[in-house]
C-alpha cells in the first residue's frame, strides 16, 4: 500500500479530532460567557461541526469498504473512527442539554469541567498527529498518559461537583438538570480516554 493511501486514514483521524477541538472550544466560549438568548445560534454552530465530523467519518468508512489493504486492522480503524466521532457527539450533547433544559446561568463547576474537556481534546489531536508513527510509540505513550491523567482530573471534579450540587441546591428540577449536564461533561472526558485506549491497543498489537 502506498504511503499516500496510508496517509488518508491518519489524516482523517486528525481531521476528525480537529472537529472535536472546535466543538470543545465552542462549548467553552458558550459556558464561560453565557448568554441564554444566544444558545439557539450556538446550537446551530455546534451541529454544523458535528455534521462535518460525520462527513469525515462517512468518507473514511467508504474508503475502508473499498480498500484491499489497510495500514491497520480494519476493526481498529473503524473503532478509532467511531470513538473520535463519539467525542464530538458527546460535546454536542452537553449543548443540547443546556438548550432543552432552558438553562439561564452556568455553574462554575461546569465551566471548569468544560475546560478539562478542552485540554483532553487538544491532547487527543496531538496524539493522533503522532499516530502514524505507532511502530515507534514513545511519544504516543506520553500523550496517552496525559489524556488518562486529564480524565482522572475530570472524574475527581465531577464527583466534587455532584456532591456540592446535592449539598447546596434545594430546587429538585435544578438538581436533575445539572446532574445531567455534569454527566455528559464527564462522558466527554471518557470519550477522550476511549480514543487513547484504542491507540494503545493498536500499539500493543504492533509491538
Amino acid at each position: 500500500m502506498s504511503k499516500k493511501q496510508d496517509a488518508f486514514y491518519f489524516d482523517n483521524f486528525v481531521s476528525c479530532a480537529e472537529c472535536a477541538c472546535r466543538a470543545s472550544e465552542l462549548l467553552n466560549r458558550t459556558l464561560s460567557d453565557f448568554k441564554p438568548e444566544e444558545i439557539g445560534r450556538r446550537m446551530d454552530e455546534m451541529h454544523e461541526i458535528e455534521r462535518m465530523a460525520d462527513d469525515r467519518r462517512h468518507e473514511l468508512n467508504g474508503r475502508l469498504i473499498r480498500a484491499f489493504i489497510t495500514p491497520l486492522e480494519r476493526e481498529d480503524i473503524a473503532e478509532l473512527s467511531h470513538h473520535i466521532d463519539e467525542l464530538v457527539d458527546k460535546i454536542e450533547d452537553v449543548m443540547i442539554r443546556i438548550y432543552i433544559n432552558n438553562v439561564q446561568s452556568i455553574r462554575p463547576e461546569a465551566v471548569r469541567l468544560a475546560e478539562i474537556v478542552g485540554k483532553c481534546c487538544a491532547e487527543v489531536q496531538n496524539l493522533l498527529k503522532e499516530f502514524e508513527n505507532f511502530k515507534h510509540p514513545a511519544k504516543l505513550d506520553e500523550k496517552i498518559i496525559a489524556i488518562n491523567s486529564l480524565e482522572e482530573e475530570a472524574d475527581t471534579l465531577y464527583i466534587a461537583s455532584m456532591r456540592k450540587l446535592h449539598e447546596e441546591e434545594k430546587d429538585a428540577l435544578a438538581i436533575i438538570t445539572w446532574r445531567e449536564i455534569y454527566d455528559y461533561l464527564e462522558k466527554c472526558a471518557d470519550a477522550c480516554e476511549h480514543v487513547a485506549d484504542t491507540v494503545g491497543s493498536v500499539i500493543m498489537k504492533n509491538s
